[in-house]
């Protein structure tokens, strides 16, 4: 159980719920925790699967989402959490409990917000799409999102504001060939050798840069994993080059993909995977009111995350959190104390109207 002492800590919160093993199929242990939390408060509150929603109903004039998911990737010899000064360590430090305790602190203690809250703890962000509790959510649910005017995902940002998300898309490009013995490949054509003009073109290709309300997207396309070949002695008949293009939300998917095959054309593409990504959204008065908060300027979010989900919906949203992304997934990942503290603070003073 997590105390009332606890949960008006969000230090102690955050330490609490990484030491709740929740590795992406694993989050029964903690929804229960976030669920028991959340039904002591006035909030109203459904659970659907490891997801659970606990909404003000305060009669205001706008609506906001404030969301964080409960998984983390796989342990890695750093669990259960450990203090050193000012850092705090273990799997989900950064990516995302620091964020996610924030949400369940401000959650349980913020009872008078300028807006009305709609928080939302989800499971599954750390793997595939069709399991993710926030995807899920908004199939079954839209009706407990689509009120909100605005969303903030306390993704790891290390307390910046980061606008939007790139969009990802995979394909795989394929090369073919003939079969020989190695020892008389004259007799063959080697598929892997006619994928070398497929690398030729990464290799040429320069990404775009784009900036989009003061955030710089740095577009990229690269290849991230090459399969050919059949045995030792044999000349390969077929090759795949798997490549994986970032691109910036200025792109939807139809013009990210038609980019692609344009870049290889005169090779058989396949689309494999492909998700949208997400416009800054700064504009939207919440948005202002929470760069208000923090102070500093906006980057761009290098990466995908669930703003997109958001973006689909017709609500524009941001990520802030108080975890380094470039600690994310690491064995030695940590947060700062006092970065969490902060990035409470702001919260707090962003739904108060405060900044």
């Amino acid at each position: 159980m997590l105390t009332r002492e606890v949960l008006a800590d969000p230090v102690a919160l955050t330490r609490a719920l990484v030491d709740i093993e929740s590795v992406s199929g694993n989050e029964a242990e903690i929804a229960d925790r976030v669920e028991e939390a959340l039904t002591a408060t006035k909030l109203q509150v459904q659970r659907f699967g490891h997801t659970i929603v606990a909404r003000t109903e305060l009669g205001r004039a706008q609506r906001v989402v404030v969301a964080g998911h409960l998984d983390t990737v796989p342990l890695h010899d750093n669990f259960p959490s450990r203090t050193e000064g000012n850092l705090m360590w273990g799997c989900g430090t950064s990516d995302m409990k620091s964020g996610t305790a924030i949400a369940l602190h401000l959650a349980v203690t913020e009872e008078a917000p300028r807006h009305d809250v709609t928080y939302v703890f989800y499971d599954c962000e750390e793997i595939d799409s069709a399991r993710n509790g926030l995807r899920i959510l908004a199939d079954r649910r839209p009706d407990l999102l689509t009120d909100a005017a605005f969303a903030v995902l306390l993704e790891p940002t290390h307390g910046l504001i980061e606008g939007g998300c790139q969009g990802t898309q995979r394909v795989i490009v394929r090369t073919s060939g003939k079969r020989a013995h190695s020892a008389r490949s004259w007799l063959g054509e080697n598929a892997i050798h006619k994928a070398a003009p497929v690398l030729e073109r990464l290799q040429r290709y320069r990404e775009r840069i784009v900036t989009i309300d003061g955030c710089e997207f740095h577009e990229g396309l690269n290849a991230v994993r090459i399969a050919g070949g059949v045995a030792g002695n044999v000349v390969p008949d077929a090759c795949e080059v798997e490549v994986n293009f970032r691109f910036a939300p200025d792109r939807d998917e139809k013009a990210a993909e038609e980019h692609v095959r344009e870049v290889f054309d005169g090779f058989d593409v396949e689309l494999t995977d492909s998700a949208p990504g997400a416009l800054p959204g700064l504009d939207a008065p919440a948005a202002q009111e929470l760069l208000g908060a923090i102070g500093r300027p906006p980057r761009a979010k290098l990466g995908w995350t669930d703003v997109a989900r958001f973006a689909v919906l017709g609500i524009p949203g941001l990520n802030f959190g108080p975890g380094d992304p470039n600690l994310a997934h690491k064995q030695d990942e940590h947060v700062e104390i006092d970065k969490i503290v902060e990035g409470a603070e702001v919260m707090r003073r962003w739904l108060r109207g405060e900044a």
